[in-house]
């Protein structure tokens, strides 16, 4: 029972401290990681798959390996287990600096100010901003936001709840490494395949139990469920289809279609195709989707870690 609680107020209070701080400015540890992963990619690049799943196991186990030591380290005070649950939740769940972007790039067209919208677009997705118009931005914003409310929130809790600080810690490493080998780039689309795949079966139970509270939440249950089983095995990502579509029937909008990745041009399926275009005030419905779904993955993850806890304590007394 005790792991239980620990990580119920530990993520609660992380989560706390995520609304009311968001990411740090400074020294944070994911961009700490990343140029950690970085300088061992310039070390250990090569042009093979081989080479790149090294650089995956030494990166992802590395992190999530500390971690373990330090909450080992930690296991015999709870207040310093709880304070070390708050601390890695709150370092890597971005779901309020998520929700700033979105509202700073729908602030931007919500004036018809491109310029700067365009200019914004970048701190969310890889996109070509020059390449889109204003409906384009918002389209752009709305998969974003539902995209990263699995990757940035949901999946971060969820393996939170299942290997406590290592599994918040090595998830949220997996996610970063895919951002930064997993893309199919020529230099990437080799070394980066291990990352690619092992952030594809790491995010697989977070993606759906985003899609199952986008159904819950949006709203609009019954269009979020038929848009989720109808298109979400179309997108190409096994994940973000999963996301992407139960927000888009939610929302009641169109997401999908032509987009622009570093002059790659990509014709991805349309996803929710009955729905209508994205507008400039759909970005704001999306944070507040995604603020409901995090939210509620909090509660799912506290009851289902204080119930496996449960069961671990009384197998453990029936032995």
């Amino acid at each position: 029972m005790r792991a239980g609680r620990t990580f119920a107020y530990g993520a609660t209070a992380g989560l706390i401290g995520d609304l009311l701080l968001g990411d740090p400015r400074r020294g944070h540890p994911v961009a700490a990681f990343g140029r950690a992963a970085g300088a061992l990619e310039h070390l250990l690049w090569r042009d093979h798959r081989g080479w790149g799943a090294l650089h995956t196991a030494l990166c992802a186990g590395g992190a999530a390996g500390a971690a373990a030591l330090v909450a080992r380290a930690a296991a015999p005070s709870r207040t310093a287990s709880v304070a070390l649950t708050a601390a890695a939740t709150w370092a890597v769940v971005g779901g309020t600096s998520l929700g700033r972007e979105a509202a700073a790039v729908g602030a931007a067209l919500a004036v018809g100010d491109l310029a700067a919208a365009r200019r914004r677009l970048p701190h969310l997705c890889g996109r070509d901003p020059e390449a889109l118009d204003a409906d384009g931005i918002a389209r752009a914003v709305v998969e974003s936001v539902a995209e990263n409310t699995s990757d940035a929130v949901v999946g971060a809790l969820v393996w939170g709840a299942i290997g406590g600080v290592p599994g918040l810690v090595g998830f949220r490493a997996v996610n970063t490494l895919d951002a930064m080998v997993g893309h199919r780039s020529p230099r990437h689309r080799r070394f980066g395949w291990a990352s690619a795949r092992l952030d594809d079966v790491a995010g697989w139970p977070g993606a759906r139990l985003t899609g199952a509270l986008a159904v819950a939440a949006g709203g609009a249950p019954a269009a979020a469920a038929r848009a989720w089983r109808a298109d979400a095995r179309r997108h190409p990502s096994p994940n973000a289809g999963v996301a992407e579509s139960a927000f888009a029937g939610a929302l009641g909008v169109r997401l999908g279609g032509t987009l622009s990745y570093g002059g790659r041009v990509e014709h991805r399926p349309v996803l929710n195709g009955d729905g209508r275009a994205v507008t400039v005030a759909d970005i704001d419905r999306a944070v507040r989707l995604s603020r409901r779904v995090g939210w509620l993955t909090l509660a799912v993850c506290v009851a289902g870690r204080g119930a496996l806890a449960a069961r671990r304590t009384v197998t453990g007394k029936g032995r």
